[in-house]
């Protein structure tokens, strides 16, 4: 049990990733708070982990709303004493280069994508700093290092995750606080389900499948273990860092389908 008695809030975590993240960490102890901004999903989820024996709340929230951020945060702590673990996951994608990005849309993704990362940390260090420490883990992605076409908005804004983790990780080393990122490559997440429904979807698994080095996508829990090593004690020498988990596709350099033999 790496997370027992502890109390873990994460975001997003009503599907994908974060539903994920939501029952690895119920299965190692701890009491998980499953924030979406669908309750349903969350409610879900909050039930799967309670029908396996875990402990689990639903909690609806909008991480884009301070005030939704900073009640959720206040009733934690009423409700069980403190904050052990966060998570932010909450995030989604746009399609389009900056010319083709509306302001609008621009400044919608940056609000959950950015600012629900700065409005989550913003009000659960203090928390953690007076309770003696605590662990922080961030989603940022694989593209924050890499430029892809086509994908302007959510490239700039998971590279402003990734600088924001190190930045922070630095400002509350001290605190007994650590603070990582975990960076995926593309995942078969709810999202790309979507994506991939599609007429063509056939055609577009296949060309994302052979730009991976291990030629295939990713999976939810994959990146929730990576997200619960970096919670976990067993990560206790670890701040500040962004455990890039992309089978290989970032180290391959070209990012361009393999030529087959």
């Amino acid at each position: 049990m790496k997370l027992e008695g502890r109390i873990a809030i994460i975001t997003g975590g009503g599907s994908g990733i974060g539903h994920e993240a939501c029952k690895l960490f119920a299965g190692e102890g701890a009491t998980v708070i499953v924030a979406d901004r669908d309750l349903e999903a969350a409610q879900r989820v909050a039930a799967e982990i309670a029908g396996q024996g875990g402990k689990a709340v639903a909690h609806r929230v909008d991480v884009s709303k301070e005030a939704e951020i900073e009640a959720m945060i206040v009733r934690t702590v009423a409700d069980h004493g403190r904050l052990d673990i966060l998570v932010n996951n909450a995030g989604y994608g746009i399609a389009g280069t900056v010319v083709e990005t509306s302001e609008a849309d621009w400044n919608a993704l940056m609000s959950v994508n950015v600012n629900g990362v700065f409005l989550g940390c913003k009000h659960a260090i203090p928390v953690m700093e007076k309770q003696g420490g605590g662990a922080i883990v961030n989603t940022a992605s694989a593209v924050a290092n890499v430029g892809i076409h086509g994908r302007a908005a959510y490239v700039a804004s998971k590279g402003a995750v990734a600088a924001l983790t190190r930045a922070m990780a630095t400002d509350h080393v001290e605190a007994n606080i650590r603070i990582n990122a975990v960076a995926p490559g593309t995942i078969e997440s709810p999202y790309f389900t979507k994506i991939l429904s599609g007429p063509d979807g056939a055609e577009l698994r296949r060309g994302l499948e052979e730009r991976q080095a291990m030629d295939r996508l990713g999976r939810p829990v994959e990146i929730a273990q990576a997200m619960l090593w970096l919670a976990s004690d067993d990560a206790s020498f670890c701040t500040g860092s962004v455990m890039v988990v992309d089978g290989g596709w970032t180290a391959r350099g070209d990012r361009k389908p393999k030529q087959k033999a």
